[in-house]
């Protein structure tokens, strides 16, 4: 079984001035977020991880592909993060790897008494 996984962008930075920039974006915020049950009913349990960063941008209002603050969705944001170099699959992979770790510990802490 593998984790499941949920891309948001928590808040995005923008450029007011000046004025043509309208808006435009300059940093977006983005999580990823797993989660993985193991067991079923009462034995469930769900296990999480979470990764979070940051992408700047640079936008030019005079691109044809400019997309306005306005119109912007999260999925065009994500779009831009993963282009410009935040790494899905690594991020993704980590936080399997993560998960993993919780469910069958290589390692753990303590004293004998």
């Amino acid at each position: 079984m593998s984790a499941t996984f949920e891309w948001v962008i928590s808040t995005l930075e923008r450029d007011l001035l000046p004025e043509n920039m309208n808006g435009a974006v300059i940093v977006a915020h983005w999580r990823c977020n797993a989660s993985q049950t193991q067991g079923s009913g009462d034995d469930a349990v769900t296990y999480t991880a979470t990764s979070y960063g940051t992408e700047g941008f640079t936008p030019d209002p005079s691109a044809s592909d400019y997309i306005p603050y306005a119109d912007l969705t999260e999925a065009d944001v994500l779009g831009w993060c993963w282009a410009g170099g935040v790494d899905k699959d690594a991020i993704q992979t980590s936080l399997q790897a993560n998960i993993d770790g919780q469910i069958t510990p290589t390692t753990a802490d303590g004293v004998p008494w």
